[in-house]
C-alpha cells in the first residue's frame, strides 16, 4: 500500500531546505496562486519546479522552519489540507519571521502529484526586504 497524504508530507524535511527529489512525482504539478507579479504560478514536471526551485533556495539566507501545523484529512486518503507557518531569523534581523501557508497536497504512489500552495506575499516580501519591489510589481510608489 502506498504512503498516504499524510506520511509523504510528514517526510518533508522542513529544517533542513528541499524536500528530497524522490518526494515529488515525475509529472507533479505545483502552484502557487497568490504568488507576486513576475514570478511563476504553475510548474508541470518535477524538473521544472527543481530547476526554479533550487536556485532560490541555494540563495535563502536563513533556514526555515515549520511550526504550527495543523493537517485536515479529506474524504480522499490521498489529499490533505495543511496549514502552516515557515519562519526563522534573517542575517541582521533582531527577531525571527513567520509566514503562514495553506496547502493542499495530493499524493500518488507515495509521491506528490498535486501541490498548491497559498502564502502571504507581504510577509515574505517584508522579511526579504523586497515590499518596495513588490509594490512597485503593483503599480504602487516606490
Amino acid at each position: 500500500m502506498s504512503a498516504t497524504a499524510r506520511e509523504v508530507f510528514e517526510r518533508f524535511p522542513w529544517s533542513a531546505g528541499m524536500p528530497e527529489e524522490s518526494l515529488w512525482a515525475d509529472d507533479v504539478v505545483i502552484e502557487t496562486p497568490f504568488a507576486p507579479p513576475g514570478r511563476p504560478r504553475r510548474w508541470e514536471g518535477r524538473e521544472a519546479f527543481l530547476a526554479y526551485a533550487r536556485p532560490r533556495r541555494a540563495e535563502l539566507p536563513a533556514r526555515l522552519e515549520r511550526r504550527r501545523l495543523v493537517v485536515h484529512e479529506t474524504a480522499d486518503p490521498d489529499v490533505i489540507v495543511v496549514e502552516y507557518e515557515l519562519g526563522g531569523r534573517l542575517p541582521g534581523a533582531r527577531e525571527d519571521t513567520w509566514a503562514p501557508f495553506i496547502a493542499v497536497l495530493r499524493v500518488r504512489d507515495g509521491q506528490v502529484a498535486h501541490w498548491r500552495e497559498y502564502q502571504d506575499p507581504l510577509v515574505i516580501a517584508a522579511a526579504t526586504g523586497t515590499l518596495p519591489d513588490l509594490v512597485a510589481s503593483l503599480g504602487g510608489a516606490r
